[in-house]
């Protein structure tokens, strides 16, 4: 039986970054948040993650008729649960997952969590459509992908709230909430990289220098770098690629064949169509590209079919590293503490829910490594 505290007796306030699509406007408010209902958590958000997809809301790709708590991955401590919550305590410290699993679906049942056709997260809501968070004037207000970490407090189900060991710091495990599974997972899971087989990661952010970690932790080899700061570049260096090339080199994919002779593995991780498009042109007969970064919603791009099926190329999506959040996330949380996995050094600058404006900007211009915000 679940343990429920005083907390779950009623709704409490959260200061929350707010996005507004009816003026445009980011800002820091004032809401409630409802008590922990059926299968729900509450979590103390103690740290959280500033992700692309979270810009993605704010510069309109991704559009949205409503207001959200921004903000989706995070890391806490349990404050309360509802009566219908089995596997989850008071005090547990959680990493936040924004795509809950329904658990009863085809793809569920098929251990591919990742593919789930009844999540409501991508609607922003709870699984049974509510969310816990309203306004001053009592109108709802929505948690993007059903977390809304930048907060706070956040509401999730059960199935959202994974159950990490009390050692693992908070920054580290909000980044294991997704850019680097994510990363790892796409390396691990997506492209099932073997020993000794060659790879290119095209954009060292947050994601993408997961996918270097990633890359190393399977043995892969050579590992090439690329983006246009230099200060990414040498973290991706330090953390395993074994080459470190710029992105606007015009010799670049010259440069790549020289180094691999066509690499087995492209991974782009930035959501730009000129550099999916350059993909297929980096790869040796048989290999593949594996598309992790998001893209505008509607964004086209251009590939050469006679290319990939003369050569049997083939382009491959990932979706959250193609990962399971209640097996993976202990897992990579374990490989951090043993050493094999050194994801503190993923961790950039970290500040308060007011320096969002700053974090984003650091996002568009490519600065710096993954931004952690705390309440």
């Amino acid at each position: 039986m679940s343990t429920t505290s005083a907390a779950a007796d009623g709704p409490r306030t959260t200061r929350a970054v707010v996005y507004d699509p009816s003026t445009g406007e980011t800002r820091l408010r004032t809401l409630t948040i409802a008590a922990p209902r059926a299968d729900q958590v509450l979590v103390r958000v103690v740290s959280s993650g500033v992700c692309h997809s979270d810009l993605h809301i704010v510069d309109g790709d991704w559009p949205t008729d409503a207001p959200l708590v921004l903000g989706h991955e995070g890391a806490g401590i349990v404050e309360a649960v509802g009566p219908d919550v089995r596997d989850v305590r008071v005090g547990d410290h959680v990493v936040l997952s924004w795509f809950a699993p329904c658990r009863r679906c085809e793809a569920c049942a098929a251990g591919r969590a990742w593919l789930c056709t009844n999540t409501k997260a991508v609607s922003n809501t709870l699984p049974d459509g509510s969310t816990p968070l309203s306004d001053e004037n009592g109108d709802p207000v929505l948690p993007f992908l059903g977390v809304g970490a930048f907060s706070e407090y956040a509401v999730v189900p059960e199935t959202a709230a994974i159950p990490v060991d009390a050692n693992v710091p908070f920054n580290v495990g909000a980044l294991v909430g997704c850019a680097v599974t994510t990363g790892v997972g796409a390396a691990v899971h997506t492209a099932k990289v073997q020993p000794g087989e060659s790879a290119v990661v095209i954009g060292c952010g947050g994601v993408g220098q997961a996918v270097v970690l990633g890359l190393r932790l399977v043995g892969a080899h050579p590992i090439i770098a690329v983006d246009l700061s230099p200060e990414r570049l040498e973290s991706a260096r330090e953390l395993g690629a074994t080459h470190t090339l710029r992105g606007d080199d015009p010799e670049l994919t010259a440069k790549i064949h020289e180094i691999t002779a066509g690499a087995h593995h492209a991974f782009e991780a930035i959501g730009r169509p000129a550099t999916i498009e350059s993909l297929p042109g980096l790869l040796r007969a048989g290999g593949q590209a594996v598309l992790v970064g998001m893209t505008a919603i509607g964004t086209k791009v251009s590939i050469d079919p006679f290319d990939l099926a003369d050569q049997g190329k083939s382009i491959l999506g990932c979706n959250y590293g193609s990962s399971v959040p209640a097996v993976d996330f202990p897992r990579l949380a374990a490989l951090h503490q043993s050493g094999r996995l050194p994801l503190d050094r993923l961790v950039g600058t970290e500040g308060t829910l007011a320096d969002i404006h700053r974090a984003f900007t650091d996002l568009r211009t490519g600065v710096g490594l993954r931004t952690i915000l705390h309440p």
